[in-house]
């Protein structure tokens, strides 16, 4: 069942209840939704278009390159949200992103949906699009509470490195709490998905007319598989942000901009 475009101009129109409320309690926001809304579409109206245009071509050479891209952006994003100077931690969130949806994304497409060929686009962009998507936030967590920590609890880690501590030893704790904050989203998410909640992804392949079974074990499919996903994502990204934060004394070679 398609949607109109007469339809979808109409639904539109339930924006005038954000809109009233900006207003209303003078949240000033008017001009940030009126952005985020028309980039949103516009962006979302371009990417159907090319979709339509890779799918059709399928080659393996373009889909490579549109991951590629989607990578760069994907760090690029974190990196801004994090605060974080993006010379310096450009290569770490890529190398991190990378580590993350690779493999996973590799098992998906081989061993678990199997399309043919292997890299056919229907398949291979929109799963590494949620892939990267749900990484975005739990990695932006991750740094963010990583950098905190360093700023919050400098006396405790300047405590362990003068007892002997290497600098790795001394950063583990707040590593651990980066990672904890990190996860608890996903884990929530998960835990309360098909009763509290019913994933997008299910309910468009159910309103597209797939079988409910159907749709309930690629959902499990994808949840599991960004779980994963997120967890070498962002320990890869920690421990390569790691390496470049800290010297050899356990000095913090650069801070948040």
């Amino acid at each position: 069942m398609d949607i109109s475009w007469l339809a979808l101009g109409l639904f539109m129109l339930v924006l005038i209840a954000p809109a009233a409320i900006n207003r209303h309690y003078q949240l000033g926001l008017g001009r940030e939704m009126l952005v985020a809304i028309s980039r949103m579409t516009v962006q979302m109206l371009l990417v159907g278009i090319y979709l339509e245009f890779v799918f059709a071509l399928d080659s393996l050479a373009l889909n490579l390159t549109w991951l590629a891209i989607m990578l760069v952006v994907g760090s690029s994003a974190i990196i801004g949200k994090a605060k974080l100077p993006k010379q310096t931690m450009f290569m770490p969130m890529t190398l991190g992103l990378l580590i993350g949806v690779t493999p996973i994304l590799a098992i998906l497409m081989l061993g678990v949906f199997g399309p043919t060929p292997f890299y056919k686009a229907q398949f291979l962009i929109p799963t590494a699009g949620m892939l990267l998507g749900n990484s975005l936030s739990n990695n932006i967590i991750a740094l963010t509470r990583l950098f905190d920590a360093f700023n919050e609890k400098q006396a405790e880690y300047q405590g362990a490195l003068a007892l002997g501590a290497t600098p790795t030893q001394a950063a583990t704790p707040f590593i651990q709490s980066a990672m904890q904050q990190a996860f608890a989203p996903i884990l929530a998410s998960m835990a309360t998905t098909g009763i509290v909640s019913l994933p997008g992804m299910m309910t468009g392949q159910i309103l597209g007319g797939s079988d409910p079974i159907v749709a309930v074990k690629y959902q499990i499919v994808i949840l599991v598989a960004v779980l994963a996903c997120i967890s070498l994502s962002v320990s890869s990204a920690l421990w390569l942000t790691l390496k470049k934060l800290l010297n050899e004394t356990g000095k913090m070679r650069f801070n948040r901009v």
